[in-house]
């Protein structure tokens, strides 16, 4: 399995953009910060969009640098990202991998989604934006569980092995294919057929 199949093909975004998000998600649902669990939220792609349909909760932390400086890819944005990741609010990623801000209010409304009980507001915030834009969301939960929604709906759930998450943590609704990637235990909602 490959990140391809995790999210589909997105044409308005690089599958090694999605891929760099995924993985950097996860890192952070592994690690924590500072001894403790964090959750956050990345948007990616269909920037435009999206920042019109949020707004910052504090000064920008990423305003005012070159975005060559910002590409998810550079190891050393992905410490600077795990450090803000500490912040409230979610990530705008560009569908070219630059991380255009952070700390970002995602103007959320439940209409036309349904979430399984249990996911808080980033989750209604993912699935909101990602039913009104051409984006794709990924939510790293406290509990360290990372879900990936595209259209409104949640279509993957990866939990790494070191928590041993029961299959009774599952909030997909839908039949499920559960594969292992590395040592990441990832069950995707299977494809409408």
């Amino acid at each position: 399995m490959n990140f391809e199949d995790l999210c589909g093909q997105k044409t308005h975004c690089e599958t090694k953009v999605l891929e760099q998000t995924i993985q950097l998600a996860v890192e952070i649902a592994r690690e924590g910060r500072e001894g403790r669990k964090i959750g956050t939220l990345f948007v990616v792609s269909d920037e435009i969009s999206v920042l019109k349909r949020s707004r910052n909760l504090i000064l920008d932390p990423l305003y005012g640098h070159p975005d060559e400086s910002k590409h998810i890819c550079d190891p050393n944005v992905r410490e600077t990202i795990k450090e803000l990741a500490q912040l409230d609010g979610a990530f705008i990623v560009g569908g070219n991998g630059v991380v255009i801000s952070a700390s970002r209010y995602i103007n959320a409304s439940t209409d036309n989604i349904e979430l399984p009980l249990g996911l808080g507001s980033r989750h209604v915030a993912a699935a909101s934006i990602t039913h009104d834009t051409r984006s794709v969301a990924v939510v790293v939960s406290e509990s360290s569980v990372v879900r990936i929604f595209d259209d409104g709906d949640l279509i993957t759930e990866i939990i790494p092995e070191i928590w041993l998450f029961s299959k009774e943590s599952i909030k997909l609704k839908k039949p499920y294919r559960e594969t292992t990637l590395a040592d990441l235990r990832i069950v995707t909602a299977k494809s409408k057929e």
